[in-house]
């Protein structure tokens, strides 16, 4: 089977067009006027505005499951913040070792990195999207973003296909299994925090996600460098349609902006650490109480950037709807129910656009 053919158009890794020596970016990937980014300097490292004193919340971790109630209280309370504030934060002392953080990142340059011919063995359609691929929708003519993608399943177990990862670099899919297994972990540990501070039970989002039998997946994003920076985007604007995502952003580039009103901040990471924000999901079963944000990607004329973004999702056939605890009377129930499967195909035939799709699942009033 050829899943090149799956796409309603022929297939152009970006990638190549950026290793082509091109001068000016193509026209597929040229953004209309208002959503192309916005140059402040015409230097050759592409800086785009952004107030350079504002960037999202850093949480240490650290005393989160310490002695110390008072520094417990402090953390949650930063985290409450947070999501009600940005629906995005920084997470360090995380527990994961900086050792696999760097090792994650590395290997899936290295994969980028392959002869085409390798890399064409994992070819994905639009029908699950895993595997290595170069667009999101299926519509046809569409503007496309400048960047390359690898996206796979970890988890329900019976979606984990070892044979659709990539078998190079060399234990790739050990290193892996074994990020997935940790990152798997944190975001049990935060769904805990989100809970409690929506004055719920430390299990009752978990639960309402399915218990253990959650969704999980990773979408690698690579961002190849870009003569023209300034007209197109490496991801456009888009809230994350899934319950939580970790990112592994490049700690070396910049390329995050996360929306804060009418304007665009551009995300400065900490080192090792994981960038945190709020999806679709939960904004659906808190009832808007937080509230996943628009954030894209800008890229860079003079540097690739690598990043790995973990969603941990709802199983995928049970109804997302708010939770009972959290409607009242004052605050009546925002959305109608949807599964997260019947959301995800929404997703997928439209790419992104947006907080429009989330808005669309909005009650008739």
């Amino acid at each position: 089977m050829n899943n090149l053919q799956d796409w309603p158009e022929p297939i152009v890794r970006v990638q190549s067009l950026s290793e082509s020596c091109l001068d000016e970016v193509p026209n597929r990937y040229i953004k209309p006027p208002l959503e192309r980014p916005s140059i402040k300097s015409s230097s050759s490292s592409s800086s785009f505005a952004s107030d350079d004193d504002v960037n999202i919340p850093i949480v240490d971790l650290g005393g989160l499951y310490g002695k110390d109630d008072t520094l417990r209280a402090s953390i949650l309370g930063e985290i409450s913040i947070a999501c009600h504030d940005w629906g995005f934060f920084q997470v360090i002392n995380h527990g994961i070792k900086p050792e696999l953080l760097d090792r994650g990142r590395e290997i899936w340059r290295e994969f980028f990195h392959l002869p085409m011919e390798e890399k064409q063995k994992y070819a994905n359609s639009p029908k699950t999207y895993e595997g290595y691929g170069s667009r999101l929708g299926v519509e046809k003519g569409a503007i496309l973003d400048w960047s390359d993608y690898y996206f796979l399943h970890y988890l329900p177990l019976p979606l984990k296909d070892y044979n659709k990862w990539p078998a190079l670099p060399s234990n790739c899919r050990e290193v892996i299994d074994e990020y997935g297994r940790q990152v798997v972990e944190l975001c049990g540990r935060l769904m805990k925090v989100l809970s409690i501070n929506l004055g719920l039970g430390e299990r009752r989002l978990q639960d309402a996600f399915g218990g253990e039998n959650i969704g999980a997946c990773l979408r690698v994003n690579f961002y190849p460098k870009c003569p023209q920076p300034e007209l197109t985007l490496g991801l456009s604007s888009h809230s994350d349609p899934g319950g939580m995502t970790l990112l592994l952003p490049d700690d070396q580039v910049t390329g995050l902006q996360v929306r804060r009103g009418n304007d665009w901040i551009t995300v400065k990471p900490a080192p090792h650490a994981f960038i945190v924000n709020i999806g679709d999901q939960i904004q659906v079963l808190s009832n808007a109480i937080y509230r996943s944000v628009e954030h894209r990607v800008i890229v860079n004329s003079a540097k690739e950037r690598v990043s790995l973004a973990f969603f941990y999702n709802p199983k995928g056939d049970i109804p997302i709807e708010p939770l009972k605890e959290l409607v009242t009377p004052e605050r009546p129930s925002l959305y109608q129910a949807m599964t997260f499967d019947e959301y995800r195909l929404f997703i997928r035939t439209r790419g992104p656009k947006g907080k429009s799709q989330v808005e669309s699942l909005k009650s008739p009033r």
